[in-house]
């Protein structure tokens, strides 16, 4: 029977039929055959091959590194002068030192480094900021070489970066004279913005590693006045002026009109303190 004569009805259910069966044809799930991946009595690998490899490459880095400091060491003890191999010993980077002496004091090789040179002068900055090479004293910020000896070097330090430029300030007690110098610095900024809670805190360890110095007393001073505590403030104020040499002042003059000037408001702030008790 021709398609054309066919009566429409049974046309039409022949096309939904048909329609059917693309649409399942479609949706059939395919079947892909590939290999297994694993079949029975196969095994996974643990993994324990590469971490043993990966273990004695890093013991064998050790190893090197460790050989390496040894090497520079011997190189570094075998021409010093004797301020710079007890540097050296005890693990302190040190004015005049070389380049492998600063090596040598702070256990690194040249990959803890990133070195710029220019002419006679070298600059010994850390490679990684946070694993910065460190010796006895604490984390060296940069070492400044001329003529292969050190010129300078600098610690990075809670309250910035320290420099070292004379065996006088690599001392204890020059050490403790730049941190109190830079505590007070940073107690002057934090009460000039009304921090004064902070800023007595830095004066107050100041004070410790600067005990001659009277301007510290004088400042924790201002600082109890402002803070409203009269009666710690009104002892600071006293202390500050029994701890002054006043016929030092008079003699010096004007070298010291900011401690007269200092020394005027004090007795200007007992007098108020007193009377107000």
């Amino acid at each position: 029977m021709n398609t054309l004569s066919m009566h429409p009805s049974r046309f039409l259910r022949l096309s939904t039929l048909f329609a059917g069966l693309v649409v399942l044809s479609a949706c059939a799930t395919k079947h892909i055959d590939e290999p297994p991946i694993l079949v029975n009595g196969d095994r996974v690998d643990d993994g324990s091959v590469t971490v043993y490899e990966t273990a004695d490459r890093a013991e064998a880095a050790r190893e090197q590194a460790a050989a390496d400091r040894s090497a520079i060491e011997a190189e570094a003890l075998a021409d010093c002068v004797p301020e710079v191999c007890d540097a050296v010993v005890r693990r302190e980077v040190w004015l005049g030192m070389n380049e492998t002496q600063v090596m040598a004091a702070t256990g690194t090789t040249e990959r803890a480094w990133s070195v710029r040179r220019a002419g006679a002068s070298v600059v010994m900055t850390p490679r990684d900021t946070h694993m910065a090479p460190s010796d006895a004293i604490g984390n060296l910020a940069m070492v400044q070489l001329a003529d292969n000896a050190v010129a300078r070097y600098g610690y990075r330090e809670p309250q910035g970066m320290r420099v070292v430029t004379s065996p006088d300030q690599a001392s204890t007690e020059g050490r403790a004279a730049a941190m109190a110098e830079a505590l007070i610095q940073e107690g002057d900024r934090l009460a000039a913005v009304g921090d004064l809670d902070a800023a007595l805190d830095r004066y107050d360890r100041a004070s410790v590693l600067a005990p001659d110095d009277p301007l510290v007393d004088y400042r924790i001073a201002t600082v109890l006045d402002k803070a409203l505590r009269p009666i710690e403030a009104q002892v600071q104020y006293e202390l500050f002026l029994h701890r002054l040499d006043l016929e030092r002042i008079e003699a010096q003059g004007n070298a010291d009109a900011k401690l007269a000037e200092a020394i005027a408001l004090a007795q200007q702030r007992i007098i108020v303190l007193e009377r107000n008790r």
